[in-house]
């Protein structure tokens, strides 16, 4: 029996899931239910990532605590999960005490073997709200065509990328104020240091084949340090020994695996590690969206590697949700809420619809409405639920619910017992739109026979 432990990556809890978020929780609830029912020791986890100037920034836009915002948002968020049937052994949050002991953790033993140094940088700064602002919190007008209301890191006109101070007529998203320029001291952890260890471990058979040439783009470029710090005000943990500064919130994000897994143990009496100790012998996959690649394949196996735990065996990334082949956007009315979609349709729909569509590379998968409709109507109803529409009412009404002791079509019935481990290779291996076929293709086979033998007239 093998001893899984699954995640998908934390959603930000500052807002609501849309039906994009909910493509990998299905895509991994499928896999660790095929894991589950092949009899081994699986484990799905995940949680609310829950720190960071966003959510200080919208609690205090609504005049409440980031920490009453949070409650609201895991909330939420479980109640879509739960509700598109994705079944988490555990759901935390990275604003817990689990993660803050695992955070410190893992900053310590990194700092103590010499991966974490320290320089004054000078950022841009709100001189109203006395803060400093990430770019994102920058806005103004392209440096390189003019556009208006730009974000302070790239244009969304013509795609220029540049750093705040060069944005013309800048000014705070917080205040309006224009930022001014201030020195202030940050952490930053040595990701060169790891250089080795990654170049190895990329090309290991762990990441996608076209994730691990795009991560050759970094080390081309070569590796630089990573700012693992941010100033009061923020919300997060305070880095110890520091006061005033505190984790960066893709520091401890990735760490809130180890959290909601730590949590869990202490409620099942599981051996943490035995999941997360260097050279454990379980196996620890994630599955995680190709804009977050970077964190999770190179800061994140480093920051493991230097603190003395395991790496994860397989990192999974998928493509983004496109919607009658456009970005989902609110203004052409394609942007569709997760509870949206449950008040007005089965969420098993979406999640067949989905795996249809789920293979295991990294290309956007596509919702076409039109032919949304045809395949649940064709696959699920005509197909698979026609089978049982069938036969159920005459083996009810006529054999007392009992099916034959013998088999007329043994062979037939051997085509079919015979696909199933070849259906569970493209399952294990993330290949669902293939195991759907061959699904599909055995209910055609059903259908078929049923049509020539019409029971209904033989139970007559």
């Amino acid at each position: 029996m093998r001893k899984i432990l699954v995640t998908s990556a934390l959603p930000y809890a500052n807002a609501p899931l849309h039906i994009g978020h909910i493509v990998e929780y299905t895509q991994t609830d499928i896999w660790a239910r095929f894991q589950k029912m092949r009899g081994n020791e699986c484990w799905y986890i995940c949680a609310d990532d829950s720190h960071g100037t966003p959510i200080m920034l919208h609690a205090r836009q609504k005049g409440i605590t980031p920490e009453e915002l949070i409650a609201a948002m895991s909330e939420e968020h479980q109640a879509d999960f739960r509700d598109f049937r994705v079944g988490f052994d555990n759901y935390h949050s990275t604003h817990s005490e689990e993660n803050r002991e695992c955070a410190e953790l893992i900053y310590e033993r990194n700092l103590a073997a010499g991966h974490i140094t320290s320089r004054k940088i000078v950022q841009a700064y709100d001189p109203e709200e006395k803060m400093f602002l990430p770019d994102r919190f920058i806005k103004g007008e392209c440096p390189k065509c003019g556009a208006a209301d730009q974000y302070g890191d790239n244009c969304e006109v013509c795609g220029a990328t540049y750093s705040p101070t060069e944005l013309k007529n800048s000014y705070s998203v917080v205040s309006g104020a224009k930022p001014v320029e201030k020195e202030s001291e940050h952490y930053f952890f040595k990701l060169a240091d790891f250089e080795d260890m990654l170049r190895e471990w990329t090309r290991g058979g762990h990441l996608q084949p076209e994730v691990a040439n795009k991560l050759d783009e970094w080390f081309e470029a070569g590796l630089r340090e990573w700012d693992i710090s941010r100033d009061a005000p923020y919300f997060g943990f305070e880095i110890p020994g520091h006061p005033g500064k505190y984790f960066y919130v893709w520091l401890d994000a990735p760490i809130g695996y180890m959290a909601s897994f730590k949590n869990f143990c202490g409620k099942k009496g599981l051996d943490f590690d035995e999941f997360w100790a260097a050279g454990a012998e379980t196996e620890l996959y994630h599955f995680i969206g190709k804009d977050i690649i970077y964190f999770h394949a190179l800061f994140w196996p480093a920051m493991l590697d230097g603190a003395g735990f395991r790496k994860p065996i397989t990192i999974h990334a998928h493509g983004f949700l496109t919607v009658d082949g456009q970005k989902m956007s609110k203004s052409r009315g394609s942007f569709i809420k997760a509870r949206t979609y449950l008040d007005n349709l089965n969420p098993e729909y979406l999640r067949y619809y989905f795996a249809v569509k789920l293979g295991s590379g990294v290309d956007d998968i596509d919702l076409n409405l039109e032919d949304f409709v045809q395949r649940v109507n064709s696959d699920l109803v005509g197909k698979v639920v026609n089978i049982a529409s069938r036969c159920a009412g005459f083996i009810s009404k006529r054999f007392g619910g009992r099916l034959s002791e013998s088999l007329s079509e043994p062979e037939l019935f051997k085509t079919f017992t015979d696909a199933s481990e070849s259906i569970a290779e493209h399952y294990e291996k993330r290949e669902f739109s293939r195991a759907v076929r061959e699904i599909m293709a055995l209910a055609d086979k059903a259908n078929q026979y049923i049509d020539e033998k019409q029971p209904w007239v033989v139970a007559k």
